[in-house]
């Protein structure tokens, strides 16, 4: 298993953050600092990382919640511009617990936590291509013919989107409020989908990410995942 695979799995942190400590200096394997990032771990290999073993437990028992996070807080498990963090509204869950994906501090909705590994590969890398679904408080009048253009993918500088799925729901005093489904994750996508159609974004809210919906989930509280969403986002992830 890939070395960043392996920490992750062991719920120790993210694949990117692996590699960051890995990058550090942080990771030793077999009492020797790691300094190849593609090293793939053998069985009988000591990982650790900052002195501590790192083990895959056998028949761990993992955690899966659903969190509505409120805008102003970042999504990260710790942050060195002092910050309040996601971390912050979870103090009382088990398990080494870490954010699937990310969600822009100023953008509020629903946000997996876990501290299984590879469920979180699986549901946030954009290769396995899982919905994830936001509605948006734009500035102005959108309307269908805008509407298609984000239907056909658009150039938000250097990249052109997928196809989104885009529904009008309402049209306010110069304003108009969005649905729309992606597939992708790049940084600031959703505004930079409306910015490149000649919107900008005043309130963006993430409502789903596959079949499991922020529904009447609280501001700033957490639910644990039913058994059925946990298998629904397995399933409808791309292998």
């Amino acid at each position: 298993m890939r070395i960043n695979k392996y920490i992750a799995a062991a719920g120790v942190a993210s694949r990117r953050k692996a590699d960051e400590m890995i990058a550090s200096g942080r990771v030793k394997v077999n009492n020797m600092v790691l300094r190849e990032p593609g090293y793939d771990v053998m069985e009988g290999d000591l990982v650790e990382v900052d002195g501590k073993p790192v083990l895959q437990p056998e028949g761990k028992q993992y955690h899966y919640y659903a969190l509505h996070k409120p805008v102003g807080y970042v999504t990260t498990v710790s942050d060195e511009k002092g910050r309040p963090t996601v971390m912050d509204l979870m103090t009382e869950v088990e398990g080494r617990i870490f954010p699937v994906g990310r969600l822009d501090i100023d953008t509020s909705g629903l946000l997996i936590m876990t501290d299984d590994g590879s469920f979180a590969y699986k549901v946030s890398h954009p290769k396995h291509e899982q919905g994830k679904t936001y509605v948006a408080r734009v500035q102005g009048t959108f309307n269908e013919s805008q509407a298609r253009w984000l239907r056909k993918g658009i150039d938000i500088g250097g990249f052109v989107t997928s196809p989104a799925e885009v529904t009008i729901l309402k049209e306010l005093p110069r304003q108009t409020v969005v649905e729309l489904t992606i597939h992708e994750g790049k940084y600031h996508q959703v505004r930079r989908m409306f910015k490149a159609a000649g919107f900008k974004v005043l309130e963006l809210q993430r409502i789903a990410i596959g079949d499991v919906r922020l529904g009447r989930l609280a501001e700033g509280h957490y639910r644990r995942l039913k058994r059925e969403e946990i298998d629904s986002l397995l399933k409808s992830s791309k292998k």
